[in-house]
C-alpha cells in the first residue's frame, strides 16, 4: 500500500496527542500525552517486556493497540512466547506489552525514530488504521514458504486486503456484539429478558406474550430502559418525581462503545464521507446521537460524563441493565471481587426493521520496516495457529478458524459457568454492519479526536445543540479529509 502524507500526519498527530481508543481492546479511556518527551516516558513505565537470549533472530512483538494488556492476557501471551522461543532454535520471539492508554503514542514513537517492532497485534481496523500504509504485503511469504490457508474462509481472508488488494494480515478472531444484560435487574423489576434469538430477517419480539410485547427496536430498548433505571430514592424514570442527578442505576448504556462513530452505526451502517471527499454524517447517525443525547439529559436513563469519570465499567459493577458492546467485553467483567455471573446475551435490537450488529475483527500484522520479514511472518504464523486457542481464550475473541470453535466455547463456558448463551452473540455476525464504522477515512486518527470532542460535550452538555455541533464538526471533518487526502 502506497504510503500517503496522512501517515506521516498521523504519527506526527500521535506524538503529540496520543490515542483516542480502540473499539477492539479493553474499552479503556485514552489519555493525552503533554508531549512527545513526557509521552515517552509514560510508555516505557508501561510497558512489559521481555529480553532476547542467545544469537537467534529477535522478533519483537508488540502489544496494546487493542486487547492484550489485562494481567490474565498478558499471562497467556508471556505462556505463548515461551513455549514458541523453546520448539525452535532460530528465532527469539521478544513480547512488548504496552499500557492501552500509551500504545499509539509508543507505537508511533518508536517507528518515528526506526525503533518499530516486527510483528503488532492483536489489532483490529480501528487499531490498524493509524498506521495505514507501514504494512508488510505477506502474500509473496505465503507463496514462498506454501503456509498453509484453508482452514481459513476465503471471504474472511480476503477481508484482510487493503484496498489496493494488499494481504496484510490473515483472520484470527472476531467480535460480534450483543445486548449485554442484567439477569438480577430484569428479576427484580418483573420484566421479561431481552429475546435471545433472531427472527428470520434479524428483527423479533420482545416479551412476547406478555403486557410489555412489541417490536425489540431501540424504542423499546428505552421503554425498558427507563423501567430500569432508578434514582436515589428508588423511584424509577416513568415516574414523574425521578430525579436524574441522584441516580444510581441506569436502564441502558453503551458500554466502551462511545466514540459516536461506533454508537451510531449501531443503529445503522454508513461512511461518512462523500464521493467528494468532504464529511457526511450519516442521518441514521444523527439521529441516534439526538436520542443517546437525549437519554442521558432529558430521560436520565444513561450515564452522564460526571458518572462516567467516577467509573466507567458500569455494567460490571451492577448499575447498568443493559448494556450494547462487543464480545472482548467478557475481559472485563470479573474481578476479584466480582465473580461476574449475572448476566447473559440478547440479540440487537433492529431500527426501521433493519439489525445492524457492530463487527470487530482482529489480527496480527508486520510492519514493512522489518528487517526480518521471514522470521516475523513465521512467528506471526504461530500466533495465529498453533497459539491460537490459548490467545482467542485469553482474548475472549470467537476463532476465525472453526475448527477451535467448540474449545473456544468450552473454555468461556467454564470461565462463565452460568450458562451463557453465547449463540446469541456469536449469531450478531451475521448481522455486521457494512460498511464497517472502522473503514479507513483520511486522518483517521484525527477524525476520532474530533468525534471524541463531539461525544464529550454530549456527555457534558445538556443545552448542546447538535444541529450546529453537527454541521461544524461537518466542515472541520472535511479540512481533515482534504488535507489528508493522497496527493
Amino acid at each position: 500500500m502506497k504510503k500517503t502524507k496522512s501517515t506521516a500526519l498521523v504519527v506526527v498527530l500521535l506524538l503529540i496527542l496520543g490515542a483516542c481508543g480502540d473499539s477492539g481492546g479493553t474499552g479503556g479511556s485514552s489519555t493525552t500525552a503533554a508531549s512527545s518527551e513526557e509521552s515517552t516516558t509514560t510508555a516505557a513505565a508501561a510497558a512489559t517486556t521481555a529480553a532476547p537470549s542467545g544469537d537467534k533472530v529477535e522478533v519483537r512483538w508488540f502489544v496494546g493497540l487493542g486487547a492484550g494488556d489485562q494481567p490474565e492476557q498478558k499471562a497467556a501471551q508471556e505462556a505463548v512466547v515461551a513455549e514458541f522461543n523453546e520448539s525452535q532454535d532460530e528465532i527469539e520471539l521478544v513480547l512488548e506489552i504496552v499500557d492501552y492508554d500509551v500504545a499509539y503514542t509508543t507505537l508511533a514513537n518508536q517507528i518515528a525514530t526506526g525503533d518499530a517492532p516486527d510483528i503488532i497485534g492483536p489489532v483490529g481496523r480501528d487499531g490498524s488504521n493509524g498506521f495505514a500504509g507501514l504494512y508488510l504485503d505477506i502474500e509473496p511469504l505465503i507463496e514462498s514458504t506454501g503456509v498453509e490457508t484453508s482452514q481459513w474462509a476465503t471471504a474472511a481472508v480476503d477481508n484482510q486486503r487493503e484496498a489496493d488488494g494488499t494481504l496484510v494480515g490473515l483472520p484470527f478472531g472476531s467480535f460480534p456484539s450483543a445486548i449485554y444484560f442484567n439477569r438480577d435487574l430484569f428479576a427484580e423489576a418483573g420484566l421479561p429478558e431481552p429475546p435471545q434469538e433472531y427472527g428470520p430477517d434479524g428483527v423479533t419480539v420482545y416479551g412476547e406474550g406478555t403486557e410489555y410485547e412489541g417490536t425489540w427496536d431501540w424504542a423499546k430498548v428505552q421503554e425498558i430502559a427507563e423501567i430500569l433505571t432508578v434514582d436515589g430514592n428508588g423511584v424509577d424514570a416513568t415516574d414523574p418525581a425521578f430525579d436524574r442527578t441522584t441516580a444510581t442505576q441506569w436502564g441502558f448504556h453503551w458500554q466502551f462503545t462511545t466514540g459516536l462513530f461506533q454508537n451510531g452505526s449501531f443503529w445503522g451502517a454508513g461512511y461518512p464521507m462523500a464521493e467528494d471527499g468532504t464529511a457526511d454524517i450519516p442521518a441514521i447517525w444523527e439521529e441516534e446521537w439526538k436520542w443517546f443525547h437525549a437519554n442521558v439529559w432529558e430521560r436520565g436513563i444513561s450515564p452522564d460524563q460526571t458518572v462516567l469519570d467516577a467509573g466507567d465499567n458500569l455494567f460490571q459493577g451492577g448499575n447498568i441493565a443493559m448494556a450494547a458492546t462487543h464480545l472482548w467485553y467478557t475481559c472485563c467483567i470479573q474481578s476479584d471481587e466480582i465473580a461476574g455471573d449475572f448476566w447473559d446475551y440478547g440479540v440487537m435490537p433492529s431500527n426501521n426493521g433493519t439489525v445492524t450488529a457492530n463487527l470487530h475483527a482482529d489480527t496480527f500484522r508486520i510492519l514493512d520496516s522489518t528487517e526480518h520479514p521471514d522470521e516475523a511472518f513465521t512467528a506471526m504464523y504461530y500466533l495465529l495457529t498453533e497459539a491460537a486457542l490459548d490467545l482467542l481464550t485469553a482474548y475472549g475473541a470467537a476463532p476465525a478458524d472453526p475448527a477451535l470453535m467448540d474449545a473456544y466455547l468450552a473454555a468461556q463456558d467454564e470461565r462463565y459457568p452460568q450458562g451463557v448463551n453465547w449463540q446469541t452473540i456469536l449469531d450478531g455476525a451475521n448481522y455486521a454492519d457494512n460498511p464497517s464504522h472502522e473503514t479507513f477515512l483520511p486522518g483517521w486518527s484525527e477524525y476520532k479526536i474530533r468525534l471524541k470532542e463531539l461525544e464529550t460535550g454530549l456527555l457534558s452538555n445538556p443545552d448542546l445543540d447538535l444541529d450546529a455541533e453537527i454541521a461544524q464538526v461537518e466542515s472541520d471533518l472535511s479540512a481533515i479529509f482534504a488535507e489528508n487526502a493522497e496527493g
